[in-house]
């Protein structure tokens, strides 16, 4: 049997914690992007995607679209979607 690693600075359980997404550019204007995690009581992860679209600082968020069972599986996920998807996705919750 493997000894789970020691992990230092790990989320509060339900702490919401911002991680930073490559940003991408939609109709000539830099989207910055950033994932919303938080660690539930059964030890699953789920996430939602912050947009912060244009400069005039009228971000839009998506639901909870991710869940996984354990923090890797969650990061996968993320890590899944390509800069179409985002933009695809920021096109669908922003007009």
């Amino acid at each position: 049997m493997s000894a789970e690693p020691v992990r230092y600075g790990a989320a509060k359980l339900g702490e919401p914690v911002e991680h930073e997404l490559p940003p991408f550019v939609y109709k000539g204007e830099q989207v910055e992007i950033c994932v919303v995690v938080r660690r539930l009581e059964d030890g699953s992860w789920r996430g939602y995607i912050v947009f912060d679209g244009p400069p005039d600082g009228n971000g839009v968020t998506t639901a909870d679209i991710f869940y996984a069972e354990n923090e890797d599986d969650f990061w996968l996920s993320v890590r899944s979607l390509r800069e179409h998807h985002l933009r695809d996705l920021y096109r669908a919750v922003s007009e």
